[in-house]
């Protein structure tokens, strides 16, 4: 399946299982690992692993197989690895205290100063 078909059904996914703040980060030449990076905040720990659980139906559906999954049993923040498409499925503590947006992002955030010789 193409990464652009792959990234919407994980997103649609989550959308239908009420993901909190989903996000997508295109790490197309930040990363040589995945072009696209999906960040989604469960409720609780039982919404982060029905989240996670929804992706993997889905891609099951379409024929495709996850290349890995990680933290499925905690529930806290599990990291589903779809090739190309990597999906964090997070308690807002945990995304909170990663800040995973902040760390991919490529320029200064709200309240960092940048100068000249950064860019």
């Amino acid at each position: 399946m193409p990464t652009i078909e792959l990234r919407d059904l994980a997103i649609s996914a989550l959308e239908d299982q009420k993901g909190i703040d989903i996000q997508c980060l295109d790490v197309r030449g930040q990363a040589d690992f995945a072009d696209y990076m999906i960040i989604v905040t469960g409720s609780s720990s039982r919404h982060v692993k029905s989240l996670a659980q929804s992706v993997l139906d889905a891609m099951s559906e379409a024929g495709e197989k996850p290349l890995g999954i990680e933290g499925a049993d905690q529930g806290e923040w599990i990291l589903i690895d779809l090739s190309d498409v990597v999906v964090h499925v997070m308690l807002a503590k945990t995304r909170d205290f990663y800040d995973i947006e902040r760390l991919w992002s490529m320029g200064p955030t709200r309240g960092e100063k940048g100068s000249e010789a950064d860019h």
